[in-house]
């Protein structure tokens, strides 16, 4: 039984979902103001080893994955820039696609935009002030953490430091781990020179970062999830935000399953315009390594470690790589002149698959998995070389071998 760290309770716990068969899973997308770096690409290549595992495992798996187009840091790059918010969020959805693409990364159909999701807001939110978690203060609408018990229940935040006096917090987001001790903004109400509004039944503005996510979620998924996916980061604020907008909104339970990935950083430091050390997939393969080399770089150490990118340790990954791919296509080469049967009590391509999902079954230890794979496959190359190995066995062990790379989607 596939096994998986739910942040939530801080253990690995066995995944069941709600609906036998079903999985519904939300993943956090890319703001897309700015170019999605390696470290993005790291949380989004873990997301998607679980969606192709989850389906291999035989569940059939409801996706969705947003696009924030509509947040502060979007309008202000359009400001810096002198252009229109669209034009700058469509150039980088389209080079996401591509990379996403590149790497192997699979995406559902649609992937919606936070703009897209105006409708949904504006229930949730309709339904929040209904019910008195949210109100209207000088144009826009906030959240009342105090209203909802349970209140920072993910992060574990401890609520009796939480200060009596009302604090209403305007920006979409705030840099840094720490938490804004006050109310958080759902809507952002119209101001005269703004360049981004709509006309809705709860008046003239924009959603808030706060409500975008539950919005598509509530659109594309509905009223409760399975798993609720992100980086590091989302623990702080960001999560516990989704859970208490959802849970006030509808009042269901609104996910059982938080994964949070750790953080890619380079030569030990973190990725900052200020360093100058922000790497984008570009800069790694520079057209000569392919990007599934770089894909096999984000997965193989655990995603819930921390990954510390040097030129030294990419270069290993790729050797690595390339040495497995050269040992299995050995393998699978066809078995020439005549073979006896086989004389293996296991079919090797069945080992082959129970080995890497014991792995995987560990809390989608995909690093791991490749290591028994190669192994196995090293053992299997020395029985095919005695002769022990008949082309049934063979065959066997590519149909397996096909099977795992759609999970892993670097082999062949």
């Amino acid at each position: 039984m596939l096994h998986l760290y739910n942040t939530l309770t801080r253990k690995k716990e066995p995944f069941k979902p709600r609906v036998k068969g079903l999985v519904k899973v939300f993943t956090c997308g890319p703001s897309i103001y700015q170019r999605p770096h390696i470290g993005n690409y790291r949380t989004f290549t873990y997301e998607d080893i679980l969606v192709r595992y989850l389906g291999h495992l035989g569940h059939r798996v409801e996706r969705s994955i947003i696009l924030t187009d509509v947040e502060d840091k979007a309008i202000s790059e359009a400001a810096k820039k002198k252009g229109r918010v669209d034009k700058i969020t469509d150039e980088i959805a389209k080079r996401f696609f591509r990379e996403c693409g590149d790497l192997g990364i699979g995406l559902p159909d649609p992937v919606p935009r936070a703009s897209t999701a105006i409708d949904a807001a504006v229930e949730l939110i309709r339904r929040l002030m209904k019910k008195g978690h949210a109100y209207e203060h000088n144009g826009n609408i906030y959240f009342d953490p105090l209203k909802f018990p349970g209140f920072g229940k993910l992060f574990r935040l401890d609520m009796s430091a939480w200060p009596k006096k009302k604090v209403c917090f305007s920006r979409d987001t705030y840099n840094g781990r720490r938490w804004n001790r006050g109310d958080f903004i759902l809507w952002h109400g119209y101001r005269e020179g703004d360049t981004i509004s709509w006309d809705t039944p709860i008046g003239k503005g924009r959603p808030a970062w706060n409500i975008q996510d539950p919005a598509v979620i509530f659109k594309h998924l509905g009223e409760q999830i399975d798993i609720n996916c992100g980086g590091i980061d989302n623990i702080y604020r960001h999560h516990d935000y989704n859970i208490a907008v959802m849970e006030s909104a509808t009042g269901k339970e609104f996910a059982r399953y938080y994964l949070h990935g750790e953080h890619l950083v380079v030569e030990g430091k973190t990725m900052s315009k200020s360093r100058g050390n922000i790497l984008y997939p570009d800069d790694v393969t520079g057209g000569k390594i392919g990007a599934r080399h770089l894909r096999f770089y984000l997965f193989y150490r655990h995603y819930r470690k921390k990954l510390n990118y040097t030129n030294e340790a990419f270069v290993k990954s790729v050797k690595l790589l390339d040495d497995f791919r050269s040992a299995a296509n050995k393998l699978l080469a066809p078995l020439k002149g005549a073979s006896a049967a086989s004389s293996r009590r296991e079919d090797p391509g069945a080992e082959l698959l129970r080995r890497f999902e014991a792995e995987m079954n560990d809390d989608l230890s995909a690093g791991r998995a490749f290591d028994a794979l190669f192994q196995t496959v090293r053992t299997l190359t020395k029985q095919r070389e005695a002769g022990e190995l008949s082309p049934e066995d063979i065959t066997s062990v590519r149909k397996s071998l096909e099977k795992i790379d759609v999970v892993l989607g670097v082999i062949f």
